[in-house]
Parts: C-alpha cells; sequence; structure tokens
C-alpha cells in the first residue's frame, strides 16, 4: 500500500503499530538499540504533556494497512541505516 500517493481524503490517517509506549519506555528502547550507557533522567515535576500517546489507527488499518515488524525492529533498523549512511550526509552537509 502506497499511501503518500493513494490517500487524498480530508481526515489524518495517524501511523502507528497499535500499542501504547510511555516516554520512559521509548528512551530506554533507543538507549538500549545505540548502545548508549549513560543514564537516563526523567523530571517528573514537569507535566508530559498527554497522559496517553496512543494514536488511534483504526482508520489506517481499514484501508488495508498494518504493520509488519515492531516498534524495536523500526527502531533498530532505523538506527543501523543511519550508522551507515551518516558518513555520507556529513560528506553533503
Amino acid at each position: 500500500m502506497d499511501l503518500l500517493n493513494t490517500y487524498d481524503d480530508e481526515p489524518i490517517v495517524n501511523i502507528g503499530w497499535g500499542e501504547d509506549v510511555t516516554i520512559q519506555e521509548l528512551a530506554e528502547m533507543i538507549a538500549a538499540v545505540a548502545g548508549f550507557q549513560g543514564r537516563l533522567v526523567f523530571d517528573s515535576t514537569k507535566p508530559d504533556g498527554t497522559p496517553r500517546k496512543l494514536l488511534d489507527t483504526s482508520r489506517l488499518t481499514s484501508l488495508g494497512w498494518k504493520p509488519k515488524i515492531t516498534l524495536r525492529a523500526g527502531i533498530e533498523q532505523t538506527y543501523a541505516w543511519f550508522k551507515e549512511h551518516i558518513a555520507e550526509a556529513r560528506l553533503t552537509a
């Protein structure tokens, strides 16, 4: 499905994988994938915006799309791609 080329409707289409992840869980996942050995610090005295960050992906799934990989696998693949292409980006900057 090539939604960017075929979808021409007004309602927003949320893209997600349908499972809720906290900011802390996401940060820890990214740190683990990237091999970050430092300490993550979260300031609980600051509001974190919307209490729930799960997007309604029902419109997307009704159009026939469903995720093929997990969020972690997507982060791993994106990080691997970035590491492979960072030298190219530095050369063109």
